[in-house]
């Protein structure tokens, strides 16, 4: 997959559910030990038992907060997933692409915010980084500032935000 840089229009990238994804492609995905590398809380395997209990997650948090995870795509093609979930009072931001997708991840994560910053219901953002992921410079660039270091279900995460106000 070709890519574009970070100041040229998002058009190519757009946001869909995850219940369209056929099973097998989540599957695979999540499956990837380059995901796994930098998600310590999956610590089971992706079967389609989990991949259920996935995606009723998800969606349940669509159900409760009006705002949850996104199947994304370039070019129609699915390259991972992520979105806003409601972490107590805070939106917190996720975003796990494919390994082969990787590059694509600052400018979806822009198109998100950008969805973010015209929601009145988020004045800010946050993102959790496991301990694993050590390169934080497009965060940065971004506008976000570390905020500390948090456990979170047994894992460490170092907690970053950012004002979309």
């Amino acid at each position: 997959m070709s890519q574009k840089s970070d100041d040229q229009p998002d058009d190519d990238i757009s946001f869909g559910q995850l219940r369209d994804i056929p099973e097998d492609e989540i599957m695979s995905h999540m499956s990837d030990p380059r995901v796994a590398e930098h998600m310590p809380l999956l610590t089971f395997t992706w079967d389609k038992q989990a991949l259920i209990k996935f995606i009723e997650a998800k969606e349940e948090c669509w159900g409760r907060d009006g705002l949850g995870h996104w199947a994304i795509f370039y070019k129609g093609a699915y390259v991972g997933w992520g979105g806003f979930q409601k972490e107590g009072s805070e939106w917190d931001f996720g975003l796990v692409l494919k390994p082969e997708c990787f590059g694509f991840g600052q400018r979806i994560t822009r198109k998100a915010l950008a969805f973010a910053k015209a929601d009145s219901r988020i004045p800010f953002v946050t993102f959790l980084l496991p301990l694993s992921r050590t390169k934080t410079a497009a965060l940065k660039r971004l506008g976000a500032e570390f905020i500390e270091e948090i456990e979170l279900e047994g894992a460490v995460f170092k907690k970053y935000k950012l004002d979309t106000i």
